[in-house]
């Protein structure tokens, strides 16, 4: 059996917020298998979203270990952070965070410049990736000539062009009307289907609802961690239903 993509013993996170020490995270240990599909929910404050920071090597824990993909990331430097983030992870953010002046190709493109890929290898490789969210013929569209679902199409495509270990979410349907919501959810329950390793945080019951385990934070500790039997796979049953 292949080693867990992700295992974390006992990590905590404090804060010194002037003489008061928050606990973000008190004591959270999770383990999760490549190709699995999680959603991490919780109420603000809960610790979610400090648990994705960790996660997505944006953080480092104050203790604690993180292993992803067989490596201790958990006391690596900054530098060394940025690299392991580059190659293990792509991150699709509520707020797209695509680069205004950019054509989507270039967006998608951008974490390859990083990675060494030569120009051409960089366009073929995009293109690819947008091929797979169902937007090649907007490769030469900019931001705002897009639809916010094509943004965020455009947002995973670039997620999901540098081969990541993971794919981690932050409320990825945010900024959407609830249609073009559960279709970017059927296409994350797409790319799960493929193989992709999807962590997804979001504090939305019939978002989470796509996950196939839900693990819930309250006070910086894991309440739950379940597997989801009440799976939503297409939008319209949540829509109506």
């Amino acid at each position: 059996m292949l080693p867990p993509v992700i295992e974390t013993h006992n990590i905590a996170k404090e804060y010194q917020m002037g003489t008061e020490r928050i606990h973000a995270l008190r004591s959270v240990t999770i383990t999760i298998q490549r190709g699995e599909y999680v959603a991490f929910m919780g109420p603000s404050g809960s610790g979610k979203s400090t648990l994705m920071n960790i996660v997505g090597c944006l953080d480092t824990p104050t203790h604690g270990t993180y292993v992803l993909n067989g490596k201790d990331v958990s006391r690596m430097s900054d530098n060394q952070l940025a690299e392991v983030r580059n190659k293990e992870i792509g991150f699709v953010f509520q707020t797209f965070n695509l680069l205004p002046r950019a054509t989507s190709l270039d967006n998608v493109a951008l974490p390859l410049i990083y990675a060494g890929y030569s120009k051409s290898q960089r366009e073929e490789k995009a293109m690819e990736a947008l091929r797979s969210v169902g937007l090649a013929d907007r490769a030469k569209h900019r931001p705002n000539e897009l639809s916010g679902g094509q943004r965020q199409r455009v947002a995973i495509a670039r997620a999901l062009v540098n081969d990541p270990s993971i794919i981690l979410a932050d409320e990825p349907t945010g900024n959407l009307d609830t249609k073009t919501s559960h279709e970017i959810m059927d296409l994350f329950e797409a790319l799960y289907v493929k193989g992709n390793t999807i962590i997804m945080v979001t504090h939305e019951e019939d978002i989470a609802r796509y996950a196939h385990r839900i693990v819930r934070l309250r006070d910086g500790l894991v309440e739950s961690d379940l597997p989801n039997n009440d799976i939503a796979t297409h939008h319209n049953e949540v829509l109506n239903g």
